[in-house]
């Protein structure tokens, strides 16, 4: 793995003055810096050693952080990151340019769900497994997005899936206090997420899970520029409507989810086909 530093991804400017989106997060999701250097060389190893480089693909990519942080651990693998957010891809461009790998990497603006795109030899899928699916298909989507993966990761291949489970059943207040019809229904537990996983043709090579103290710098830094950004503009004409919508995140996590959700990273080889 490159000794280097990861050049630093830089969030634009809402258009309308108000903060960044999500300026503070180098991942969008509860990731650490050592847990993130561990997932890439477990995917960048093999990768060295796929004549011609190797390919990856992330799917609902963002801004695509750990692509581009693997594509510096393997330098001769080339990447595409797949997601519908025209400012977080172009986030990533810059973040490519700055890195000196805007020739190894594209970004496209385009739907995951029945996508064209692999087989590639690492597969990211990282808090995204909804991307995978059609708009409206019921939860959980973790057993179908997986069984998606599989046929999207060449032989020999990883996948990287970082997806939600409960760590206890919620209870019906924690549920109220999440998202708008939260239910028990929507995830697994790890147990079920990892057995999902083999049912779907895999073998878990490696099953870890976000840390509390994870959980609390991701949230902590996924409003830190709003509440900054709230405190020097209180009379913007936005202010109410942001400061409303960081109390109600802030209400969802510290009231809903924080003791229930687990966030899971399975780094999975696919069965060779019969």
């Amino acid at each position: 793995m490159t000794s280097s530093s990861p050049a630093p991804t830089v969030a634009p400017p809402a258009p309308d003055g108000g903060p960044p989106r999500l300026g503070r997060l180098t991942f969008h999701g509860p990731l650490s810096e050592a847990r993130a250097a561990r997932i890439v060389e477990r995917v960048a190893e093999p990768l060295r050693r796929v004549p011609g480089g190797g390919t990856v693909l992330d799917l609902g990519c963002g801004w695509g952080e750990l692509l581009l942080r693997v594509l510096q651990a393997a330098p001769g693998a080339t990447g595409v990151g797949v997601d519908l957010n025209s400012d977080d891809l172009e986030r990533g461009r810059a973040s490519a340019r700055a890195r000196g790998l805007d020739g190894r990497v594209a970004f496209a603006a385009e739907s995951a769900t029945d996508t064209a795109r692999g087989p590639a030899d690492v597969v990211l899928c990282l808090g995204s497994s909804h991307a995978l699916l059609p708009d409206g298909a019921p939860a959980p989507h973790s057993a179908d997005a997986l069984r998606a993966l599989r046929g999207l990761v060449a032989p020999g291949g990883r996948v990287v899936l970082g997806e939600g489970f409960w760590q206890r059943t919620p209870t019906p207040a924690e549920l109220a206090a999440m998202w708008p019809d939260a239910g028990v229904h929507e995830h697994l537990c790890l147990a079920d997420l990892v057995d999902a996983a083999v049912a779907a043709g895999f073998r878990p090579l490696w099953v870890e899970t976000a840390s509390a103290e994870e959980w609390e710098e991701f949230e902590s830094a996924y409003l830190a520029d709003t509440e900054e950004w709230l405190t020097a503009h209180p009379r913007h004409p936005r202010a109410a409507e942001r400061r409303e919508r960081a109390d109600a995140h802030r209400t969802a996590w510290l009231r809903g989810y924080r003791e229930a959700l687990g966030h899971a990273y399975l780094t999975l080889i696919p069965v060779p086909d019969a």
